[in-house]
């Protein structure tokens, strides 16, 4: 984990330029190319030092609750996986998940409930949109790569189901946006659906 900003700082950080785009480029090509993306990964475990990997760009080590074991398993289910069609752009996904990111993003919050208690198909549905939808979210990795190496590894989460939502042949759509945290300096979240729209 980085060291926090303060907290004025962190909330005037801008979001990364190109932090959006880049984070689906980079989904689309581990959903396009999962077997290279899997090369990718074996040169990320190289880093490793028991439960602590100390990466270029990050010296002062992230801890992670099972070490390469989760990295292991990622590179076995991308040998596996067939390459996928890639991801399309919705700009209505993207203002949903604006919406929670500019929610969370002061308050320090986290997961996927607002404070009202919505969740994201109704965040979708507040758009105009349909319920059909799944997300995902990162707090603190500041680039793409980090972003989505952390969704694909899923350290710690049962069932990897952010992976399994980034790999869902069905899911087609997607709206990202990134933004400042008060804790975590940095989030971000992706919606996704079958349609730009988030309908059936």
């Amino acid at each position: 984990m980085p060291p926090f900003l303060p907290l004025a700082l962190a909330i005037a950080m801008p979001p990364q330029a190109g932090l959006e785009a880049a984070v689906l480029t980079e989904i689309n090509f581990a959903r396009t190319r999962p077997r290279d993306y899997a090369e990718r990964l074996r040169d990320y475990r190289k880093f490793f030092r028991g439960r602590i990997v100390r990466y270029p760009g990050n010296p002062d080590g992230l801890r992670t609750a099972e070490g390469t074991r989760a990295v292991d398993e990622a590179i076995r289910f991308l040998e596996r996986q067939p390459p996928l069609e890639p991801i399309e752009p919705s700009a209505l996904l993207a203002r949903a998940a604006r919406d929670h990111v500019r929610e969370q993003g002061p308050s320090g919050r986290t997961g996927h409930i607002s404070a009202d208690g919505g969740n994201p198909r109704a965040r979708v549905q507040r758009r105009g949109g349909g319920d059909y939808v799944a997300e995902v979210i990162t707090y603190g990795p500041p680039s793409a790569v980090e972003v989505v190496r952390q969704l694909i590894v899923d350290d710690a989460v049962p069932g990897r189901g952010h992976r399994r939502t980034l790999f869902a042949a069905e899911m087609r759509y997607a709206g990202i946006a990134c933004g400042p945290h008060k804790g975590y300096r940095v989030m971000c979240v992706a919606d996704l659906g079958r349609r730009p729209d988030g309908r059936p």
